[in-house]
């Protein structure tokens, strides 16, 4: 199975699950791990500009890597996956999780 497949198959399981376990519009907390690159962190923020996020971002011990938290309050689940889509899309290298 190709990644594209893989990928479509995570995002329908999250879907289905983020319906089943939360009341929408809901406060949604993404996680994402990029290399401390101020310029892939500000990618990220971009994304989430001017939607009332709120954006921690916490570097690894050795200072390779940067955590982004981004807690915000999304309509329903299509707009959860879209923006992970998103964010996969611009930012090279970027883990969600």
């Amino acid at each position: 199975m190709d990644n594209d497949s893989n990928s479509e198959a995570f995002y329908e399981k999250l879907k289905a699950r983020l319906y089943e376990t939360t009341s929408w519009p809901a406060e949604y907390l993404y996680k994402f791990i990029v290399k401390s690159d101020a310029q892939k962190i500000a990618e990220i923020e971009v994304i989430f500009d001017n939607m009332g996020a709120v954006i921690n971002t916490i570097e690894s011990k050795n200072g390779k890597y940067t955590s982004v938290s981004i807690n915000i309050l999304m309509r329903n689940p299509d707009a959860v996956i879209d923006k992970y889509k998103e964010v996969a899309e611009k930012v090279e290298g970027v883990i969600s999780l």
